[in-house]
């Protein structure tokens, strides 16, 4: 719907070579949101993709001439979290959130996400369970193992998923967060979401279901992107961990 007055929802899709799935995918979401009385703004943040995404995210705009739609173009990739960062720091909505935008979790969860905020949570994630396929067992037993690796190396009791590409703030409590949060990449959800933790923030985790979408030709390199993810993680906790886990203390949350 055409927003009239304050927003409920800014959505942000970072879109890096979503050229075969974008405007499918967004026609879902529009059918999703359509479907809800929430006024809302959609904000693309192109990272620099080097293949026709550009030119899919502009005839969607033209196509859609009543629909709030905002673009922002980077001249070179960023990465992830700096992509989404971006349009956080553009979102004017009360509830500013992103979900991939291969809708490996569809849509159809973002109205509980924005209700479980309304009812007072600063932060609302979809927790993942996953379909599994033979094809889709590798990717599966890594997202797994690394989940497992977080839980142990951050002890934040509460946080099953950090890595869920589906997260929705309260954009007051946001804001903060986006200026502490320093890492540019996939780690990003990890740090944002143990950064919410710590600061005794209200966390509500909804689950949902993913779907491996196979459609997308994957940019995770898994030997390379899994020793990065090791080694941003190694650091985060020797460097950030100790005064995080103070500061939820401090918060009076243990």
């Amino acid at each position: 719907m055409e927003p009239r007055g304050p927003l409920d929802l800014s959505l942000i899709l970072a879109c890096y070579n979503e050229e075969r799935i974008l405007a499918a995918n967004v026609a879902e979401i529009l059918r999703c949101l359509d479907t809800t009385r929430l006024a809302w703004e959609i904000i693309f943040v192109d990272d620099a993709s080097p293949d026709g995404t550009t030119a899919v995210i502009d005839r969607l705009v033209a196509a859609h001439p009543d629909r709030a739609f905002r673009v922002i173009r980077h001249a070179r990739n960023t990465g992830r979290g700096a992509a989404v960062t971006d349009g956080f720091r553009a979102a004017t909505g009360e509830v500013a959130g992103f979900i991939d935008a291969d809708l490996e979790v569809g849509p159809w969860y973002i109205p509980a996400c924005v209700a479980a905020i309304r009812d007072g949570a600063d932060v609302a994630i979809g927790r993942r369970s996953y379909r599994v396929t033979f094809r889709g067992l590798a990717r599966h037993v890594l997202s797994a193992g690394y989940a497992a690796l977080v839980r142990a190396a951050l002890p934040a009791r509460g946080l099953a998923d950090t890595e869920t590409g589906y997260k929705f703030f309260r954009r007051s409590a946001l804001l903060p967060l986006l200026d502490a949060t320093r890492d540019p990449g996939w780690f990003w959800d990890t740090e944002i979401m143990v950064r919410a933790w710590a600061r005794g923030l209200r966390i509500a985790e909804i689950p949902c279901l993913y779907v491996r979408n196979f459609r997308k030709v994957s940019t995770v390199r898994v030997v390379r992107d899994s020793l990065g993810y090791l080694r941003r993680l190694r650091a985060f906790r020797r460097e950030a961990w100790p005064a995080l886990a103070a500061e939820r203390r401090a918060a009076g949350r243990g």
